[in-house]
């Protein structure tokens, strides 16, 4: 079924929408809750609410790469729950890790005052990363946008892990400057 029939699902309120869409993308979002939080309960446990999110928020702009949305929306519940979690038990995971080493080039938290600010800087990382040249920008998505070890990436490449690490610090330079350049440092 093609995402714009599921859409008109959701807008439809039919329950066949939540069906559909775990048939098409339920191990892609499988895998993003997966990698992020590394635990099978919690990972169901997300996807299932990514279908609740969905059937709730659907926004009225419809939007034309449903896998895109659906992925977000898995991403950010289970960054949240893995956040739930880790402050129970105060334990710096791999996710903690890679977020930490971004955390440097962004600016603090914002107020939702700031939120015009928050999309433009969006924008400004969008398109560094649209910029980037293959394989930089997969090794750097992956580490940053799926969460991955740093070993992973480099089996994955067949890269050593040093050369992930220096293509990430070089990468992280950029951003830094390109930020600079845009006056969010």
């Amino acid at each position: 079924m093609e995402d714009k029939d599921i859409v008109d699902l959701y807008w439809q309120r039919s329950e066949r929408a939540i069906a559909e869409s775990a048939a098409k993308y339920g191990a892609y979002c499988r895998s993003i809750a997966g990698r992020i939080l590394r635990n099978e309960e919690d990972t169901e446990e997300c996807v299932s609410d990514t279908w609740l999110h969905a059937w709730n928020a659907m926004p009225s702009d419809r939007p034309e790469r449903l896998s895109l949305y659906l992925g977000k929306l898995s991403r950010w519940l289970s960054l949240n729950r893995l956040r739930d979690r880790e402050r129970l038990r105060r334990g710096g995971g791999e996710v903690t890790l890679a977020l930490e080493e971004l955390d440097e080039l962004l600016p603090a938290a914002c107020d939702t005052e700031k939120s015009v600010e928050q999309r433009e800087l969006t924008r400004c990382i969008g398109n560094y990363v649209n910029r980037m040249k293959e394989p930089e920008r997969s090794v750097f998505l992956c580490r940053y946008w799926y969460l991955a070890p740093v070993k992973e990436i480099a089996a994955r490449f067949a890269f050593s892990e040093s050369k992930v690490k220096s293509m990430l610090l070089r990468s992280r330079k950029k951003l830094k400057t390109e930020l600079e350049r845009e006056g969010y440092l």
